[in-house]
């Protein structure tokens, strides 16, 4: 059986932050950003009401592994322009590749991916080929 995925939505306005934990690589980019809003030491996590929809919407397209995406009310999926594929190594961290993409699993499945995709390099990922920020613990050099 499937593992179902986890999807948490912080609203603020007819804005909706979106964060998909699976996805997560924590690379503490929101908490650097907006540390009125990420505080990942409270719960909830995360104060939407915190910044306006502008910062909130700048800071989310920062986010290097697509954890974090948005909603407006009354539109059907987030806005987003088909980017040229880039392929980013993080020193000591993942592989980010922007992009559209389609992700074929050892198991026949297919995902699609926009944006940016954050692939394991240091083997330890409990979610490869995702990388879940575990090469920080690892101590991952590369």
């Amino acid at each position: 059986m499937a593992e179902r995925e986890i999807i948490k939505k912080y609203k603020n306005g007819g804005l909706n932050v979106v964060w998909k934990p699976k996805l997560c690589i924590h690379s503490e980019i929101c908490v650097k950003t907006l540390p009125e809003v990420y505080n990942p030491n409270e719960k909830p996590w995360i104060k939407a009401e915190q910044a306006s929809i502008e910062d909130l919407k700048a800071q989310i397209a920062k986010c290097p592994s697509a954890a974090l995406t948005y909603e407006i009310d009354g539109e059907d999926e987030q806005v987003d322009t088909t980017m040229e594929t880039k392929v980013q190594v993080m020193a000591n961290g993942p592989l980010l590749v922007h992009g559209d993409l389609k992700v074929a699993g050892t198991d026949g499945s297919l995902a699609k991916k926009t944006r940016t995709t954050a692939f394991c390099r240091c083997g330890a990922s409990q979610n490869k080929p995702y990388c879940d920020g575990t090469h920080n613990s690892v101590n991952f050099v590369g």
